[in-house]
């Protein structure tokens, strides 16, 4: 990564983008992509779309989306606690004693989330899993009115948001999940508009909302694009840590590149592309395979209008949806890499129809 692009991926993962509240990082980007698109704009449902190239050539989406998983808030009680709903798939057991933040118009709220002390647990209460009906937001107020001054029904949560580099090239902190997708669709049109040669297709890299609540944003702004061809950007599980089964989730490990997924959801035309474009340009890259309709963006952009050439890129990511998620900054980088080569590549002679 050059020095400006190592900036812009931290601050993603330090802004906050619960779904449905983006609005903070869609500026984060925006400020960033701007100077290499030759449009930006801001769908109605709050998609950012960044456009270059030839306008007459195939229309080819990008869609890496930009939220997290978070938490609203819906009530506080007369003693000052806040209690919330959550935003997306949540395992409640890792809120337990975790730093919150609060989101509202005038700021950052810091709060804590926990529940009863385990001194306090009953033996029935010990041996349960914990319920998030159990758990609470403390933000230190003395009572209902003045928690109430501070923070308002419908505000946004986050996991206490930080960016910590461990050994070697790899990083963690909530939100990898999926704001190094987000990160590679937006360095991969900077990459591909900066390149000596010259785009022969039309090339829109979105950062896409609302795919943690059921992959909203991809659809709405492939209805706005049209494209001919997509590749969507997620994370997906790393299997090379202790207790998770290779036989189940395939060899995925941090550090070995870009994942490449096979099944049914993707064009083989599309994932064969991308592994010869792998072959050519010395990027190191996985393969994957699933058997279903996908759980992220390629999932609606396959089966939009009449169909789309899709695509799915991932990237490995080791404890996702926790406060902790961790990659490699060199999958990263080379996910956008294949970004731009794919797109560089992409001519109106090219045709994905299976069989033909």
């Amino acid at each position: 990564m050059d020095e400006s692009a190592a900036k812009f991926f931290q601050m993603a993962i330090e802004t906050p983008s619960p779904s449905g509240y983006e609005e903070p990082i869609q500026g984060l980007v925006r400020e960033y992509i701007s100077p290499f698109a030759d449009e930006v704009r801001v769908d109605v449902h709050g998609n950012l779309i960044a456009s270059t190239g030839v306008p007459e050539g195939p229309r080819l989406m990008y869609a890496g989306h930009c939220d997290q998983i978070g938490m609203l808030v819906t009530y506080i009680n007369d003693a000052g606690f806040v209690f919330a709903q959550t935003i997306g798939g949540w395992d409640p057991q890792q809120l337990i004693g975790q730093p919150m933040s609060i989101w509202t118009p005038s700021g950052r709220i810091p709060a804590v989330i926990s529940r009863k002390p385990i001194h306090l647990l009953t033996p029935e209460e010990r041996k349960k899993v914990v319920d998030l009906n159990d758990l609470w937001l403390d933000i230190g107020a003395a009572d209902g009115k003045q928690a109430s001054e501070m923070v308002s029904i419908g505000d946004p949560i986050t996991l206490a948001l930080r960016y910590q580099p461990l050994m070697g090239d790899l990083v963690s902190g909530p939100g990898m999940d999926n704001k190094t997708g987000m990160w590679s669709v937006m360095e991969g049109l900077r990459r591909a508009r900066t390149a000596p040669q010259d785009l022969r297709c039309h090339l829109h890299s979105v950062s896409t909302v609302q795919e943690e609540i059921g992959l909203r944003g991809a659809q709405t702004a492939a209805g706005s694009i049209q494209p001919a061809v997509a590749i969507a950007v997620d994370v997906t599980h790393a299997s090379d840590c202790p207790t998770i089964d290779k036989q189940k989730q395939g060899h995925i490990s941090l550090g070995d590149g870009p994942v490449i997924f096979r099944g049914p959801n993707i064009n083989p035309k599309v994932s064969q592309r991308l592994v010869e474009l792998c072959e050519q340009y010395s990027i190191p890259y996985q393969l994957a395979a699933i058997g279903r309709a996908t759980p992220n963006d390629a999932n609606v952009l396959q089966v939009h209008g009449s169909g789309v050439a899709t695509g799915l890129v991932a990237i490995p990511n080791r404890y996702m949806h926790s406060a902790v998620e961790v990659v490699s900054l060199g999958d990263v980088h080379h996910v956008a890499q294949l970004l731009a080569e794919f797109a560089l590549a992409l001519s109106s002679e090219d045709d994905f129809t299976p069989g033909l």
